[in-house]
């Protein structure tokens, strides 16, 4: 998350500046994290997102809120970073193989992946995300199985213990995942405790794992881990591989994209 002095207080147009870059870098946040990084009350912070969902800015979900990006209405041009989620997209690309069978999240850059598969791609995606199952479904060539269960409101994703043992029991060649923070040190990781359950299936389920996300999230840190850098094959960013920025992360197997 984003790091404020303390010391300094905003006002408020300035924290609604900082709530709203907050929410759309990191697709989903929680009231009490955002309180936290903007060191106001949660009350404060909800009188926030009250306004900026009545400007039409924010979704509001339980607890928290939700980036307009994400929505399903959404156009991807809306996304933040769209122009670098679309980089990171491209880049991926050239993973894909006719015969794999991929494990695939959710998310905006996600999305920019999906528009971007070729029409004549054969292969078999499998997802917990509703969304994502209905946008592979406009490729003719692919096989689609969306592994289903409860809808989380605040993952948008399939949840719950059937769901997680469902993903244990495929062999993917690959998954394809977007983080919410991704650090040198501590990984990847999320506050959601019901999204680093299934992204932890969908990593043990692969053969290998490629995590995409833009530069801004590098060096940010949440509440709960969802795997190490070691278990993770490629990290995919909009930066040239040998960007400073990505120094940190030149370790052990991780290919930078």
């Amino acid at each position: 998350m984003l790091a404020t002095d303390p010391s300094i207080v905003l006002v408020k147009e300035e924290r609604k500046e900082l709530l709203l870059k907050q929410i759309n870098l990191h697709t989903r946040v929680y009231l009490g994290d955002l309180a936290t990084t903007l060191n106001v009350s949660e009350d404060t912070i909800r009188r926030d997102i009250n306004e900026l969902a009545d400007e039409g800015k924010v979704i509001k979900i339980r607890g928290g809120a939700m980036s307009k990006a994400y929505h399903h209405s959404s156009s991807l041009q809306e996304t933040y970073g769209h122009q670098n989620k679309r980089v990171i997209a491209e880049k991926c690309l050239p993973l894909l193989h006719d015969g794999m069978l991929i494990l695939i999240g959710g998310g905006t850059t996600i999305r920019e992946l999906i528009k971007l598969i070729p029409t004549e791609l054969r292969a078999t995606f499998v997802t917990v995300n509703p969304l994502t199952a209905v946008e592979l479904m406009d490729k003719p060539n692919l096989e689609i199985i969306m592994v289903g269960g409860q809808i989380s409101r605040y993952s948008q994703m399939s949840v719950g213990g059937e769901v997680y043992q469902r993903l244990s029991e495929f062999r993917a060649d690959l998954c394809i995942i977007g983080t919410n923070a991704i650090d040198a040190h501590g990984g990847l990781t999320d506050s959601d405790w019901e999204t680093v359950q299934a992204k932890k299936a969908m990593i043990q389920a692969s053969a290998n794992v490629a995590v995409l996300a833009i530069s801004e999230k590098l060096n940010s840190v949440m509440r709960m881990k969802i795997a190490d850098l070691r278990q993770i094959d490629y990290l995919i960013t909009e930066l040239p591989a040998d960007a400073p920025q990505l120094i940190p992360y030149q370790t052990g197997d991780v290919q930078l994209r």
